[in-house]
């Protein structure tokens, strides 16, 4: 019987690479590292990383699970996902787009921030501009940009401590105000 030998999280990194024609450069700054790290990481002249937010970033980018890595270690703490983020994938399954493409239809300085968002570690933006850009970016309808905008916004309103429910009558102005606004293309 032959013996089936586990592919190294290194070489893993470098096909997945080539099959895709990503330079080095461009995958650095979608997981948050150094081009230097990159090619040392391919070259396997440093280790791969055990750090979970770089196993996770690099996960994301390459559409595995961070446990199929095996210097991933399973977080004690169980990571919730926004169901905003489950739709942004839904988004990218229909569309058929890959994460890779998805990544560089952003300026540069956005991707890593998109792939925090992809793997839950960030949440939505509430600037409607740049939600706009991701919902447009994977053929959005403009009503359901709106609806992961509101609800992004009461988010960011409970956290800061107003109570929605109480100020049920202030809530419906102020977002069917903005919804007019957002809809009718002023922004």
């Amino acid at each position: 019987m032959k013996q089936i030998v586990p592919e190294k999280s290194s070489e893993k990194v470098g096909k997945f690479l080539k099959k895709h024609s990503l330079h080095k450069r461009d995958f650095a700054e979608m997981i948050g590292v150094t081009l230097s790290y990159v090619y040392n990481l391919i070259d396997e002249t440093v280790s791969f990383s055990t750090r979970g937010t770089t196993i996770e970033r690099i996960a994301t980018v390459m559409e595995m699970n961070p446990e199929e890595f095996e210097e991933y270690r399973i977080p004690q703490e169980p990571v919730l996902i926004d169901e905003a983020v489950e739709i942004i994938r839904d988004y990218l399954n229909e569309n058929k787009m890959s994460v890779v493409s998805f990544l560089k239809a952003f300026p540069r300085r956005k991707r890593l921030d998109m792939v925090d968002i992809l793997r839950g570690a960030l949440p939505l933006p509430v600037d409607f501009k740049e939600l706009r850009l991701i919902g447009k970016t994977l053929n959005m309808p403009e009503e359901e940009i709106y609806t992961l905008w509101e609800n992004r916004f009461r988010q960011v309103l409970e956290s800061a401590g107003m109570n929605t429910y109480s100020n049920t009558g202030l809530m419906s102005e102020m977002l069917a105000c903005a919804k007019k606004y957002i809809l009718s293309g002023q922004d």
